[in-house]
């Protein structure tokens, strides 16, 4: 789980076309979905085929394995997690989580079903969606101290809470997110960032505009976003590419690197006129990770 993500496409669980079809689309991570693409007579059918297909093809795919099981206060949480923990998938997506309080609970479940499989504890990783519900929002701030040693990142996700707040809509008349979305999708980047786990970007609605989805995720990484979730394999080329950072950015991050080696102990250097300290240098060891952890240097 060292590597970050940077796609994350969603897969129904209860669809074996769909699953395979996932197999071949480059995301960094599927996330087979028992939540809502999936009705609730299919939903034990989906708990058994996420299973298998995980056992089966974990091995092979070169990516990630999550989950996205039912809200914890339904009644189909604990049965999505008995199913599927023991397939060992690499992480949890927890949707409708009001706050850190939700991301222990589900911890503490995955102590007991990780035990009961014999997989080392803490191997599986969570990713909360954190702004899906009127509540959930003003719990962001809270994150950072929790102490939550299976969080992977923070994710918000805007559909969900226009229909609990009794929006029409969360665009505003220029097809731009509502104010109430711009807000919290920032406080969910501050609340990742504080507390030092990947910022996830929320899906993308119109698959057939993949111009549209590149520039978004260009901007989205620009603010400090490091991956997004596809709502179609056709999305995954676009998302991989806009959250890597670009040849320039690279470059510069290199010469950056470069002039503090050249200038051992310093706190600052000057490279093109202008004064870097520390900050920067941090920043450009971030850029080149990120680029060589997918391209191999």
């Amino acid at each position: 789980m060292s590597r970050p993500v940077r796609s994350l496409l969603f897969v129904p669980g209860d669809s074996e076309r769909k699953l395979q079809k996932g197999l071949g689309a480059g995301a960094d991570a599927l996330v087979l979905d028992i939540e809502d693409s999936v009705a609730p007579e299919r939903k034990e059918l989906a708990r058994e085929m996420v299973a298998a297909f995980v056992a089966q093809e974990r091995r092979n795919y070169p990516g990630q394995f999550w989950v996205r099981i039912n809200p914890l206060f339904t009644e189909y949480a604990l049965a999505d997690l008995a199913a599927v923990v023991r397939s060992a998938p690499d992480g949890i997506l927890l949707p409708k989580c009001a706050g850190p309080e939700d991301v222990q609970r589900l911890s503490y479940y995955l102590d007991v079903l990780e035990t009961r499989d014999g997989i080392e504890t803490g191997t599986i990783r969570i990713l909360p969606v954190v702004t899906e519900t009127a509540q959930a929002p003003f719990s962001l701030g809270q994150y950072a101290a929790a102490g939550l040693d299976r969080l992977m990142g923070l994710t918000w996700g805007a559909e969900d809470l226009s229909s609990a707040i009794g929006a029409s809509t969360n665009k505003d008349a220029s097809g731009e997110w509502a104010m109430t979305y711009k807000v919290v999708r920032s406080l969910c980047l501050l609340a990742a960032k504080a507390s030092e786990v990947q910022a996830i970007e929320t899906l993308y609605s119109d698959y057939r505009d993949s111009e549209g989805l590149a520039e978004s995720c260009r901007a989205a990484r620009r603010e400090g976003f490091t991956g997004r979730f596809a709502i179609h394999p056709a999305q995954v080329e676009a998302i991989n590419d806009g959250f890597m950072p670009d040849p320039q950015d690279v470059a510069h991050a290199r010469r950056v690197v470069a002039a503090f080696d050249a200038a051992p102990g310093a706190g600052t250097v000057g490279l093109d006129g202008q004064m870097l300290d520390i900050p920067h240098l941090n920043q450009a060891k971030h850029v080149l990770a990120l680029f060589e952890s997918f391209s191999g240097g």
